[in-house]
């Protein structure tokens, strides 16, 4: 028994410094219209896979009709002013679930804009690495799955982000976004769309500092003021480790909490089945692992005696 505990100790540790590698951030998408993103329903829709930076990108455009926006298409019809890409570096995916954020501010303004949107997706499993900045990985995605199409001249940066290999257009402060918000409702002949890049911290000489939370909210209040047509995506590239991600609540809670406006989805879904299905089969096969390691040692442990004596004649 002894040695069957041991091997089963040995493994989840692997397992555990194993997860302990991956640094796991949430990724949301919404627009407060369905400008033709998708055909079908697509409100406060949860993608539980765990994927890369450049993985996201492509879910963005394919999931979420960014391609549409994006990529150069002469049949595209691009009804949306500007997207807006907001690069965090505080939000965890653990951290949507608790009751005590650190910036409350910033996981209010997601909750509300998740629910109320007409359109609207949430990514609780991005699985970052030091290799590329987030922002560099997420261009580089859109450029990769729009197939030599991403329009780069259209792409607009605050000054505090550090994008590679790019001739920079850089927003200094939130009046700078505001005007180019304007200028392309009145005049955008083209219908193109125009990305802008807000990374974290906002803009380098802002005074006083402000949080996300404020800084995302100040955003959206100014986009819903001026009337433009607009879609954001909020990404988060946070500094230490996470535990693993099957092991975080946000996927469920997301799901939870959306539960109460839909009918009928509070049932067991065809990946919860496939889930707990998996999980009573690691369950039992351990229990079954240990019965055998237990058995085997105890055979080996008896003492039978090789030979018997012969009974004596009376």
């Amino acid at each position: 028994m002894a040695a069957a505990w041991a091997v089963l100790a040995v493994l989840l540790v692997a397992a555990q410094a194993t997860s302990a590698a991956l640094v796991v951030a949430p990724a949301f998408l919404w627009a407060p219209k369905n400008y033709g993103f998708r055909s079908d329903d697509a409100k406060e829709v949860v993608h539980y896979q765990t994927v890369s930076p450049k993985g996201l990108a492509k879910s963005v455009l394919e999931k979420g009709g960014w391609s549409n926006l994006m990529c150069s298409k002469e049949d595209a019809q691009k009804n949306v002013d500007v997207a807006i890409v907001f690069l965090g570096s505080k939000l965890q995916s653990s951290d949507i679930s608790k009751d005590k954020q650190v910036d409350p501010a910033l996981v209010d303004t997601l909750k509300l804009s998740f629910t109320s949107s007409e359109f609207s997706m949430a990514f609780p499993y991005v699985s970052m690495s030091d290799d590329e900045k987030l922002e560099n990985s997420l261009l580089s995605g859109f450029a990769e799955n729009c197939n030599s199409a991403f329009e780069r001249n259209r792409v607009t940066y605050t000054d505090t982000c550090t994008v590679t290999g790019q001739d920079l257009k850089k927003h200094r402060s939130i009046d700078s976004i505001r005007d180019l918000v304007t200028s392309r409702m009145g005049n955008n002949p083209s219908g193109q769309t125009d990305l802008v890049v807000f990374c974290s911290g906002g803009f380098e000489d802002l005074d006083p500092a402000k949080s996300e939370g404020e800084l995302l909210s100040e955003l959206v209040a100014m986009l819903k003021k001026s009337g433009a047509k607009y879609t954001i995506l909020y990404a988060s590239e946070p500094s230490g480790l996470l535990e693993n991600p099957s092991s975080l609540p946000l996927g469920r809670y997301l799901a939870e909490k959306t539960n109460t406006t839909k009918p009928g989805r509070g049932k067991c879904d065809g990946e919860c089945l496939v889930k707990s299905t998996l999980l009573e089969g690691t369950f039992v096969g351990i229990v079954l692992l240990i019965i055998l390691i237990s058995g085997l040692m105890c055979m080996m442990g008896i003492d039978t005696p090789s030979r018997f004596e012969a009974p004596q004649e009376s």
